[in-house]
Order: C-alpha cells, then sequence, then structure tokens
C-alpha cells in the first residue's frame, strides 16, 4: 500500500541556521565536535538552551579534551550572526552557564564491556528514502531546507543586508498520480530590520517582501511555481524581535526539519549533542544509508527502514524493511529484510566505523537537515552498497 493518498497537498517546514532551537541543536554539535577533535573516545549527550541573553549548557560530557566552550559558543553565534542585541542576541556580552557532569558509571560499564561494542541505552532508529528527488528526499522538506539555506545566504552575502538571522520557510507541494507536480504555497518568515518597515511600524515594506520573493523564493523553487502558488512573506506584519530575545530555544525541537519534514518516521529522538555511541542517532544515519541504496540499487522506489536495539546487545534486535508496494518484481519486504540484515553493517560498531563517526563531523549536519544534502559531504549518503544488495540478491 502506498504511503500517503496518490492526489494531495503535502506541507513541510524548516528553520534557518538562526532560529533559537536551531542555534542550540549546533551549540550541542559544535561542543561534541571539539571533544571528538581531540578526544575520539569522548562519551556525550550535550543539551543547550537559549532565552534572552542567557546561553545554558548541560548534560553528560566524559572526554579528555580541554577547549573553551564559552569561546565555541560565541564564535558560533558571531558566525550565525547574533552579535547585536537589536538581532536578537549579543553573544559576545550573554551570560553562559555550564552544567555538565561525567557520563554514569552504568552507562560507561554498557559501551565500555569486553567484546562488541553496544549501546548503552534502547533506541528506535528509522530511515527513509524515494525517488521523488535527486537525493532520494521527499520534495516538500528539501524545498524548505533549501529555501532557508538561501534565505541565509542572501543575508550574509548582504544581498539582502536587512535581513536577520531568525527566519522560518514552510513549502506545500502538490501530488498527482502519486509524483508532485508543482508547489502550491510557500511561507516565508523572515526577520529584518527597520530599514524595511512600513510608516507606520507595523509590518515589511511591499518592496522588500517582493525582493524576498524575486531573491529567495523563485530562485530555488522554480519551474514549480505557477500562477496560482500562493507565496506569502511575513504573512502576520512585521518581524523585528527574533531569536532569543523573541522566544526561548533548546535542543531537540525540531527533528521533523532534520529528517523528512513529517513524511516518514524518524524514530522520536534528537539527534544534536549525541556521540555515535547513541544509536538513536548512528543507526538513524544507517537505516537512511540502507533505505537510500535500496531504492539506489533499484530495488523499490520507496523504502522505509526500522532498526531497535537494546541495551547490552551489540546488534538490532530487530530488522524491518518496508517498500510500501513499490519493491521491483516479485520482491517482499520480507527477502530485503533479510538481505540487509546480511549485507549492511548494523552492529553499533560496525555502524561507527563504516560510516566514520568518530570523526568532528556533526555540526555541519545541525541546521537544513541531516539527509540529502548537497551542500556538505555526509558518509550515510552514500551508495556504495547498492551493488553489493544487488549482488547478494543475485547469488540467493
Amino acid at each position: 500500500m502506498p504511503l500517503y493518498p496518490k492526489n494531495m497537498l503535502f506541507t513541510s517546514e524548516s528553520v534557518t541556521e538562526g532560529h533559537p532551537d536551531k542555534f542550540c541543536d549546533q551549540i550541542a554539535d559544535a561542543i561534541l565536535d571539539e571533544c571528538l577533535r581531540r578526544d575520539p573516545a569522548s562519551r556525550v549527550t550535550c543539551d543547550a538552551y537559549v532565552a534572552m541573553a542567557t546561553v545554558v549548557v548541560g548534560g553528560e560530557v566524559t572526554s579528555r579534551a580541554d577547549f573553551n566552550l564559552d569561546l565555541v559558543v560565541r564564535d558560533l553565534g558571531n558566525e550565525i550572526g547574533y552579535n547585536s542585541a537589536a538581532l536578537g542576541l549579543d553573544v559576545n556580552a550573554c551570560t553562559i552557564t555550564r552544567s555538565t557532569h561525567q557520563q554514569s558509571a552504568d552507562s560507561r560499564m554498557a559501551v565500555s564491556r569486553p567484546g562488541p561494542a553496544a549501546p548503552d541505552n534502547q533506541g528506535v532508529a528509522s530511515g527513509y528514502a524515494c525517488n521523488q528527488t535527486p537525493e532520494q528526499m521527499p520534495l516538500p522538506v528539501s524545498l524548505a531546507n533549501r529555501l532557508a539555506m538561501r534565505l541565509a545566504d542572501v543575508r550574509k552575502k548582504e544581498i539582502l543586508g536587512y535581513l536577520g538571522p531568525d527566519g522560518k520557510t514552510q513549502v506545500t507541494v502538490e501530488y498527482r498520480d502519486g509524483r508532485p507536480v508543482r508547489v502550491d504555497s510557500v511561507a516565508v518568515a523572515a526577520q529584518h530590520t527597520r530599514d524595511v518597515v512600513t510608516r507606520d511600524g507595523q509590518s515589511m515594506t511591499e518592496e522588500a517582501r517582493q525582493e524576498i520573493v524575486s531573491r529567495v523564493v523563485t530562485p530555488v523553487l522554480q519551474p514549480l511555481v505557477d500562477r496560482k502558488t500562493r507565496i506569502v512573506v511575513n504573512g502576520a506584519g512585521g518581524f523585528l524581535v527574533g531569536g532569543p530575545q523573541a522566544r526561548s530555544g533548546s535542543t531537540g525541537r525540531k527533528v521533523a526539519c532534520d529528517t523528512y519534514g513529517g513524511w516518514a518516521p524518524h524514530g522520536g529522538s534528537t539527534f544534536s549533542g549525541k556521540d555515535p555511541s547513541h544509536v538513536d542517532r548512528s543507526a538513524s544515519y544507517m537505516a537512511r544509508c540502507v533505505a537510500k541504496n535500496v531504492v539506489a540499487a533499484g530495488l523499490a522506489d520507496e523504502c522505509l527502514v526500522q532498526l531497535a536495539y537494546c541495551p547490552g546487545q551489540a546488534d538490532p534486535v530487530s530488522v524491518m524493511v518496508t517498500t510500501f508496494g513499490t519493491a521491483t518484481g516479485t520482491l517482499s519486504d520480507a527477502t530485503l529484510s533479510s538481505l540487509v540484515r546480511q549485507v549492511c553493517p548494523l552492529s553499533t560498531k560496525a555502524i561507527i566505523e563504516y560510516l566514520g563517526l568518530l570523526q568532528p563531523i556533526y555540526r555541519k549536519t545541525a541546521a537544513y537537515g541531516h539527509f540529502g544534502r548537497t551542500d556538505v559531504d555526509l558518509p550515510w549518503e552514500r551508495t556504495e552498497l547498492a551493488d553489493e544488495l544487488l549482488a547478494k540478491l543475485m547469488t540467493a
């Protein structure tokens, strides 16, 4: 059975790197990267919270790495653009509070006992791929992420110098006969300065709205927009107060943006701030890799993979592959599940080694999605397993 009706509208959203929640995700992953850069054996479960002029960093950090945490936070904030209270936060003057502790003895014992590395906690991970885009991602979230990235890009390059770091995007795609055919509506919320406020001070000028359409929306969405596409920029009026001055931010609040935009399950747990011994991160990456390779091998048009793990058990306790009736020929989901178990590295240690997850690669995942990226090289997006799956299937 197909995952969704053949004719429908589907909507996904994204946020810019300056959104308070995404700022916190990037703080957590920047700290993780610093730990892994100096000590690949680091054990980290780190969270961040930001409100007004205060940043709080807390959680488990067990590492021999020695670095200035405050400097990591301030450098990141400056790179994003939070260097002025008028834009929502002056990271150079804000208060940074640290509340971290060592990993518990029970958890350390679980991941360091003799034998194959095993997770210290249970975890369910999901990965998805389809042939809607070259990146094998659902089109709505792919477009929403690209819009958010473009919104930040024109700000940083001063093409639209009146924009602030905070922003959100939303894209609704129309599907006919199961295929995406056009963009039905677009919503953009863009923080801005007083340079483009109407005389009454209540909203953004129409000229600025049209500039955002021409400089941000049109370059990303053509040729999927048409005369019937509804485009709304700052529909609630002005967006002068943004960032942590407007609302608090916290690690892990944007899991749908991080994954498949609500199109497919994502396992239910956040990624940022967690080292790869946590299967809710590493196994989610592997599940995406498996699903993408199934589709890349031409074994299905659509694939969802679920992996489940128990504490102290290196291998998954369950492997589920479903293709929603899109598998090639008479190939069954049960056969694919067995094939994946035989071919793909699924134990905790094997995943970490195969994907090279002890490298400081995580901060770049913390904005604009963990999957389907074309701007950065992510190991779980590789497709060399496709040939191995086909070869094993031929000899089965």
